[in-house]
């Protein structure tokens, strides 16, 4: 009998309240990545300004990895919203301007900074880790 009652669908903000801003499925699976390759980083270092999702901190790496949603790469290959689209146009603006202000800081305080789209590191997560080590590689030379 339990198993024919009907499932209550979840309201948006039950759904927007499960989202996580750390320790998400693409830092997870990025990080692994990492780890089985031998890099050691820290993870949503809160010393760094934006706080980098991983950072080297003696090489001065921010690696940051950004959902298309949030990011708004969904946003600027032309996806609208629906409802609230005011709000949430505002808001998508808003989190690419910070991230912009971010890169920038970062960038003038003499850190390098990678940025990697959620579904490329769920499609090809050996290549953004090839990104990672070339980037740390530059350091050493």
């Amino acid at each position: 009998m339990i198993g024919l009652m009907k499932k209550k669908s979840m309201t948006r903000s039950e759904n927007m309240r499960r989202i996580k801003s750390k320790d998400t499925k693409i830092e997870r699976l990025l990080g692994k990545a990492m780890w089985a390759e031998g890099l050691r980083y820290r993870k949503n270092c809160k010393d760094v300004f934006g706080k980098p999702d991983f950072c080297f901190k003696g090489k001065k790496i921010a690696i940051f990895c950004d959902s298309e949603f949030w990011h708004g790469k969904k946003f600027l290959d032309g996806e609208r919203f629906k409802t609230n689209s005011d709000f949430w146009e505002n808001k998508i603006k808003r989190n690419m301007e910070r991230d912009k202000e971010v890169n920038e800081k970062l960038t003038s305080d003499g850190w390098r900074v990678l940025r990697f789209w959620g579904k490329d590191i769920e499609r090809n997560a050996d290549k953004c880790i090839n990104e990672v080590i070339q980037f740390i590689q530059k350091d050493a030379k």
